[in-house]
């Protein structure tokens, strides 16, 4: 009997070997963070999984990609946007200036998202029925602390909605979906607000997102950062110079508290959005040694007709700003996987989802905006040909999976 179960074992491992690859992509250039590749390999997939990743895969498919000259990266993870659209006129939350993911992201190489605040406890069902369900993309929620979610003005200063163990009761019964706690905007100068966010991350055990600023006088960002987060926790906007805030360069310099806090652990992720973006920032931040933990774009109607556009727009401006390729991609994939506890993504181990974006890197005269209108020149831009989706193709600029009609 042993003997039998043996060779049905044996042969069920067979067919499955023989059985043909669901796609093929061939000649990319992989880059791939987790497992150190930088080279020309090709990437096999099967049942929506990564089958194999090696120099010459020479196997049936179902489908064959030439990717000659493209580059293969894991599927780009957003960890910054709006996504609760609706019909209210609500700010983030239920409104009509966040966004509906599948039409913004796929086309930038993005297959993951996390909402970025836009629900609380009291509405999060709500976020989840009209987005998370109708979505293909991948959605996850930071968790807002005020519990009516990201409603703007006095919603979002009103303390006696911000309830530290109601927020986290919420984020531990739909952990599947909620990744983190979100405090924004808020203009009073104490820190009970982060406090309770932070005391319902650390009752969910989950990280906090911060976006600071807004005190008058500025509430401390040494404090902040290497006070009152802890290590995982996220600071958007890292490059950000808004009223009621303490940059992190000063007259060209980066503060040694900002140093001292991404040193501790503290996530430091640019959140580029409509108004948190400075090139007078960024770029002596990134000459002298503070670069970003993970890109994001803070993606809502406002950022993404302004500056900020879409993901690949400010990983390109990154990139001709100071960051390698490596570097950029690094903070679009593995590093975001690994600050919301997913690593099962955001890289191409053998058994991952099969997320990949497929990205040309095009020279030319290019030119960004920051969010106060200063423009530089660059001539690199990176431009998404293809994005795969748990195996599926959901994006195809040129047609490079199509069929050649004779």
């Amino acid at each position: 009997m042993v003997k039998i179960l043996f060779i049905l074992f044996i042969q069920s491992i067979l067919v499955t070997y023989s059985q043909p690859m669901d796609l093929l992509i061939k000649g990319a250039r992989v880059i791939d963070p987790k497992n150190n590749i930088n080279a020309v390999m090709d990437i096999a997939i099967r049942e929506g999984k990564i089958a194999e990743v090696a120099p010459a895969i020479n196997k049936e498919a179902k489908r064959t990609i030439d990717a000659t000259g493209l580059y293969a990266t894991p599927g780009i993870i957003d960890i910054h946007g709006h996504y609760f659209f609706g019909t209210e006129n609500a700010y983030l939350s239920n409104s009509f200036t966040a966004l509906p993911p599948d039409g913004f992201t796929f086309r930038a190489g993005v297959t993951t998202v996390a909402d970025a605040g836009g629900s609380g406890w009291r509405n999060f069902t709500q976020f989840k029925t009209q987005t998370i369900d109708h979505s293909k993309t991948r959605v996850f929620a930071f968790l807002n602390i005020v519990g009516s979610g990201m409603r703007g003005g006095a919603y979002e200063q009103n303390l006696a909605d911000m309830d530290a163990k109601l927020t986290a009761m919420v984020a531990k019964q739909n952990a599947q979906y909620i990744i983190g706690i979100k405090l924004a905007h808020y203009s009073g100068h104490e820190w009970a607000p982060t406090e309770r966010a932070v005391k319902a991350g650390e009752l969910a055990g989950i990280p906090v997102m911060i976006d600071f600023g807004g005190g008058d006088p500025p509430l401390s960002m040494d404090t902040l950062l290497n006070h009152k987060l802890r290590p995982g926790d996220i600071l958007t906007h890292c490059y950000a110079q808004v009223k009621g805030r303490m940059p992190l360069v000063e007259n060209g310099k980066v503060q040694p508290f900002a140093f001292q806090a991404q040193k501790r652990g503290v996530i430091l992720d640019v959140g580029h959005g409509a108004t948190s973006f400075l090139f007078d920032q960024a770029i002596p931040a990134i000459k002298q040694g503070l670069k970003p933990n993970s890109i994001s774009t803070d993606l809502h109607v406002g950022s993404m007709n302004a500056g900020m556009k879409d993901m690949l727009n400010v990983m390109s401006k990154l990139l001709n700003i100071g960051l390698s390729l490596d570097e950029v991609v690094r903070a679009s994939t593995w590093t975001p996987a690994q600050v919301i506890n997913h690593k099962e993504l955001g890289n191409l181990s053998v058994g991952s989802p099969a997320d990949i974006a497929l990205l040309s890197l095009d020279k030319g005269n290019f030119g960004y905006l920051d969010s106060q209108g200063f423009r530089i020149s660059g001539d690199q831009k990176l431009t998404c040909q293809m994005t795969v989706l748990n195996g599926e193709v959901v994006w195809d600029l040129n047609g490079l999976s199509g069929k050649s009609l004779k």
